[in-house]
């Protein structure tokens, strides 16, 4: 496991969560099916993954299927077992762009930003998370891994390190800029870390994951009276990519700014321009007159 989370690390660039959720998973693959892996089976391998997956819900069975394919590409290329039993992993059943992205509508992210008004400092600090969320489309580990020498302010951008490290500057709008600067007058000054947002409860440091990003974008929610079905900080990032897609953004502009690696992963939110699909839509046959 020692050599797994190091292999993550470096070869993955995993983050702290990621690489305990895939280390929790390893770890149970390993007591099931024993420490000698040379001896592990297909057979072995797909039953313990059904068999879990009976006992799951969908999104738990497949974040458990990501991350043993990840271990076991781990013991092939240390040449610990077999070639190939990560292809054998089933996958669960799942049409991609089945739904339509969850998000806000303008009005409901005017009351989620006014819920932060005043100037209170945990108020002001959650201004600023949640315009960092909503107008660059950030994920919550981006927000939570924000450091004070990632922002350009003569240049007025931000470098954002994602997943698997990849970096990219983004351009800082005003107010999200104006937001951070007000956040920083009232930010603790006892503090020695680097990093942008600091809890605002007591003991007083960073964010430990993006979990307490999501967690500040729940809080609003509450505040604002919004009822959603998506709570934390990605539905956010659907309703930054939704309103870019409204105002005419291009999908490949919009990936670039969501960091996606594939334009596939972006085109899940054409689906919300309606104005556009009622152009292309064809009539039902059987409605013909």
């Amino acid at each position: 496991m020692t050599a797994f989370r190091d292999w993550l690390q470096a070869h993955r660039g995993a983050s702290t969560p990621t690489v305990r959720l895939y280390e929790r998973d390893a770890t149970d693959l390993v007591k099931e099916l024993g420490e000698d892996v040379s001896s592990w089976t297909v057979r072995a391998v797909r039953d313990f993954v059904t068999d879990r997956a009976a006992r799951s819900g969908v999104r738990i069975t497949q974040k458990r299927i990501t991350s043993l394919r990840s271990f076991l590409r781990f013991l092939n290329a240390s040449g610990q077992s077999r070639t190939g039993l990560a292809d054998v992993v089933p996958a669960v059943a799942s049409w991609r762009l089945a739904r339509l992205p969850r998000s806000l509508s303008e009005d409901e992210v005017a009351r989620l930003i006014a819920t932060c008004d005043g100037t209170a400092p945990g108020h002001i600090r959650d201004r600023a998370i949640l315009l960092l969320l909503v107008r660059l489309g950030l994920r919550a580990g981006d927000v939570a891994q924000l450091r004070l020498g990632d922002i350009d302010w003569r240049g007025g951008t931000l470098l954002v390190a994602g997943k698997g490290r990849y970096q990219v500057r983004l351009p800082l709008p005003q107010d999200v800029g104006d937001a951070l600067l007000a956040y920083l007058d009232h930010r603790a000054k006892t503090q020695s870390s680097d990093r942008m947002f600091l809890r605002s409860i007591a003991p007083t440091g960073p964010f430990k994951s993006g979990d307490g990003v999501s967690s500040v974008v729940e809080r609003a929610l509450q505040r604002a009276g919004i009822r959603s079905p998506a709570k934390g900080a990605h539905l956010l990032r659907h309703t930054a990519a939704t309103q870019m897609l409204r105002n005419g953004v291009p999908l490949d502009q919009i990936g670039l700014v969501l960091r996606h690696r594939s334009l596939d992963m972006t085109a899940y939110y054409a689906k919300v321009d309606t104005s556009l699909l009622r152009g292309i839509a064809q009539p039902w046959p059987e409605a013909q007159s």
